[in-house]
This record gives C-alpha cells, structure tokens and sequence, in this order.
C-alpha cells in the first residue's frame, strides 16, 4: 500500500486493509523550509501525490509564489489564511482549481486542515 502516515508508531503492525486511526497529538510538528509554518502529515501518497497535512502558520508567515498542480483544499481550523482574492477565515472552507496560482499569508496565525492531490510547485526555487 502506497498510502501512509510517517510517523504514525501504532500503524507498523496494522494489515493491509486495517483502518488507520491517528493520534494527531502524538505525531510531531515538523519544520517546513517557509520561516514560521510547520506541519504534520496525516496522510501521504508518494506514488499518486496525495497528501494530507495540519498546518500551522505562525503570525505574519507566508507561502511564495506557488502554483495548484491539482485542485486544493484548506479548512481553517483556527485563524486565517489570506491571499489577492479573499480571505478565509476561522470555520470556513477555501478550495482551487488546478492550476490557480498565488502567494499566501496569515497575519494572525492559523491552524489549517490541507487536502492536496499533487504538491504544489513554488516559484521561488530554480526549478
């Protein structure tokens, strides 16, 4: 099977077609390589792109330029997330075309619930 969460211990000794519960608590934040935002994979699909994260965006962090390979979709669990076209604030649901493009802030902070079905492609590395 393709589909995991890392660092989830408790799903090592799991069958193939066991439900996978996961202690979000215990799974550890991990840095990103933006200043201020850590996440924790929930679940990852390496073969399809799929990936499922918590996110958590420190005040005034942003993501650069980065494009939607596939649609994308973020709940706010706590805080906001903002960008040129709207704001989307706590309880409520933003999702985006594949190939939308923008650049992404919270400038109070943010807790968010992200569902990606390929990664996104950042315009500020030398691809």
């Amino acid at each position: 099977m393709a589909a995991i969460t890392p660092k989830a211990e408790n799903h090592r000794e799991l069958d193939l077609l066991d439900s996978r519960y996961v202690d979000v608590e215990s799974l550890p934040w991990e840095k990103t390589r933006f200043d201020g935002i850590e996440m924790k994979t929930l679940l990852q699909d390496q073969e399809s792109g799929l990936h499922t994260t918590l996110v958590r965006m420190a005040p005034g962090s942003f993501l650069p330029d980065h494009e939607h390979v596939e649609i994308e979709q973020t709940f706010v669990l706590e805080g906001s997330l903002v960008d040129e076209q709207g704001e989307a604030t706590t309880g409520n649901y933003v999702w985006r075309p594949a190939g939308s493009r923008h650049l992404a802030h919270s400038p109070g902070g943010a807790l968010l619930l992200a569902f990606f079905l390929k990664p996104n492609r950042f315009f500020d590395l030398s691809d």
